[in-house]
C-alpha cells in the first residue's frame, strides 16, 4: 500500500487557508481528508475550547496544558490516514506564543516523520485580512473595525515563525485554484530536505 500525501496549510485566520483545502480535495488527484482546525474544533468539548484555535498572547494559561495534548493527538490521526493510503489536507495557525514557549510545530513534525508532506505558509496583507474579517463578521467570532484590534496583529506576527515551509501562497493576489495548482506541483516535486524534516529538527 502506497503512503498517502500530506499538505499542511499555515496561517493566520481569514488567510484563506479553508479556500484552498476545499480546491485541493476539489481539483488534485486521489482521495483527499480535510482534518484541519475547523474539522477539529467540532469533536472539541466545550470546556477545551477554542482548543488548537487558541490565539496568541497567552490569554488562557488555563488551557494551554491542553494544546499540545490535542494537536499530538491530531498530527498522530493524520498519520494514521497517510499510512492507510489516504491523502490529508489540513489548516492550522501554528504559534508558539503562550505564555510558556510548547514547541509545538516541531513535535507536531516529528509525528510525521517518514510520511510525504509539503508545509504550505499561507500569506496574506493584514488590509485583506481585515476587509474579509468586516465583510464576514460570522455573528462577531471575527473581530472587526477600521483598524487591526490587537489579537488580530498577534495572528500576523507568531503564525510565520520560524517561517520554514516548502511553499508559499499570497492570497491576496492569487485564487485558490491557483494556490491548488502551485501545491500539486509542489507535490510533483518535492524537495530533497523537506520543511517539516527540518523543524523536527528543532
Amino acid at each position: 500500500m502506497s503512503l498517502g500525501q500530506i499538505v499542511i496549510l499555515n496561517g493566520a485566520p481569514r488567510a484563506g487557508k479553508s479556500s484552498i483545502a476545499a480546491a485541493v480535495q476539489a481539483s488534485l488527484n486521489g482521495t483527499w481528508i480535510n482534518l484541519g482546525v475547523d474539522t477539529y474544533a467540532k469533536a472539541t468539548p466545550s470546556q477545551l475550547m477554542p482548543g488548537i484555535g487558541l490565539r496568541p498572547g497567552g490569554e488562557r494559561p488555563d488551557l494551554e496544558v491542553a494544546v499540545p495534548v490535542l494537536y499530538a493527538a491530531l498530527y498522530d490521526s493524520i498519520a494514521a490516514h497517510a499510512r492507510l493510503g489516504l491523502n490529508v489536507v489540513a489548516d492550522f495557525g501554528h504559534h508558539d506564543d503562550y505564555s510558556q514557549p510548547l514547541g509545538i510545530l516541531p513535535d507536531c513534525a516529528r509525528r510525521l516523520v517518514g510520511l510525504p508532506v509539503l508545509f504550505v505558509g499561507v500569506y496574506c496583507p493584514l488590509n485583506t485580512i481585515m476587509a474579509r474579517r468586516n465583510a464576514d463578521p460570522q455573528n462577531g467570532f471575527y473581530a472587526t473595525g477600521e483598524t487591526a484590534p490587537p489579537p488580530v496583529l498577534r495572528w500576523q506576527e507568531a503564525v510565520h515563525l520560524p517561517g520554514i515551509y516548502d511553499l508559499t501562497v499570497d492570497t491576496s493576489t492569487t485564487s485558490p485554484e491557483q494556490c491548488a495548482a502551485a501545491i500539486a506541483a509542489a507535490i510533483a516535486e518535492p524537495p530533497i530536505i523537506s520543511a517539516f524534516e527540518q523543524l523536527a529538527r528543532l
